[in-house]
């Protein structure tokens, strides 16, 4: 199995304490170019796609909770399918993230977990709120200790080169400094108080508009949702997120926005540019609400996400904790 290496890294550690205006909603939007063909449950006959990757959010409960089913899958999956690297959701940590880059629970809950030789690729973390409670820089400071686990910074950008042509930009957020209750809590104060979300949207923001012409597919990381069938479809950092972030994703035409927080694996579609997944059941599930329009997918079980990606085709997998493809999707560049 080999690996591709990523060609292009940016990192900033700034990040804040105010907001930008309000913002359009995601919903109200123009006509998107993407097509969603919904192929469930069978693969497509021929997977000729040159990068693949797994994504899976909400895990960090030393193996308990089904964490542990999750992750056998996950290396049965990449044992016998290509897979290139990991995409952590956030919430890594439970119940109050790390101390220290020399925490236990380093071990408890990730080396002795996703132990597979198939799993032993680079990891690509982003934030959840529960990682901060503790010393979320401790995260950014395992990056080296650890061989795979890659997090130069709170927030950061990749470029994956596509064989036979073109990239595909992933572009790794913060999205806990981005609402604004997180800068009054007592339990995340502490660890946002310095942070200054102006700049990292601004650094969104550019970053998405300065996109090299070789980009031909843009897919945003961040841990809280910008909609949901879950229960937080309502709560206020959902909202906050979503007012954050809809009109950036929309004005630079981000085709992928992946998240986790709710705990459990959905696929919407609310009318935007911007098509949604949520994987954030890797160790614990909450309910879901069905018949709700802009919900393409949703299910209350354990599980991760697995994509693979070429010049104009995005294909979404949704794996159970038993290995099962519950739901597939393709994106297609029109």
């Amino acid at each position: 199995m080999k690996r591709r290496d990523f060609v292009k890294s940016t990192a900033l550690t700034a990040i804040g304490a105010s907001m930008l205006a309000p913002l359009q909603s995601l919903a109200v939007s123009p006509e998107t170019y993407l097509e969603s063909e919904d192929v469930a449950p069978r693969n497509e006959l021929k997977d000729d796609y040159p990068i693949h990757f797994m994504a899976v959010g909400d895990w960090g409960r030393n193996g308990a909770d089904h964490q542990k089913h999750v992750a056998v899958q996950m290396g049965k999956w990449a044992t016998e399918n290509p897979n290139d690297f990991i995409l952590s959701l956030g919430d890594n940590f439970y119940p109050k993230g790390v101390t220290s880059e020399h925490d236990p629970l380093w071990h408890y809950s990730f080396e002795n977990i996703y132990t597979d030789f198939a799993l032993q690729w680079d990891w690509y973390p982003i934030l959840g709120n529960h990682d901060y409670i503790s010393d979320p820089d401790a995260q950014v400071r395992y990056s080296k200790i650890s061989r795979r686990w890659k997090m130069p910074s709170r927030y950061y950008s990749k470029e994956v080169p596509i064989k036979g042509g073109g990239k595909l930009l992933m572009v790794f957020i913060d999205t806990c400094p981005l609402i604004p209750e997180f800068h009054t809590s007592e339990q995340y104060q502490p660890w946002v108080k310095d942070q200054q979300p102006e700049m990292q949207l601004k650094w969104l923001d550019e970053t998405l508009k300065n996109a090299s012409s070789e980009v031909k597919w843009t897919m945003v990381m961040g841990h809280h949702p910008i909609y949901t069938v879950g229960p937080r479809i309502k709560n206020y950092d959902t909202l906050a997120v979503r007012k954050a972030l809809s009109d950036i994703f929309e004005r630079n035409k981000v085709d992928v926005y992946l998240s986790g927080h709710d705990h459990s694996l959905q696929h919407l579609s609310t009318g935007g540019f911007t098509q949604q997944f949520i994987s954030g059941a890797g160790s614990e599930v909450t309910h879901v609400t069905a018949g709700i329009p802009y919900s393409k997918f949703e299910a209350s079980e354990y599980g991760f996400m697995y994509f693979s990606v070429d010049q104009t085709r995005l294909n979404a997998k949704i794996i159970d904790h038993t290995g099962k493809n519950i739901y597939e999707t393709t994106l297609r560049k029109v």
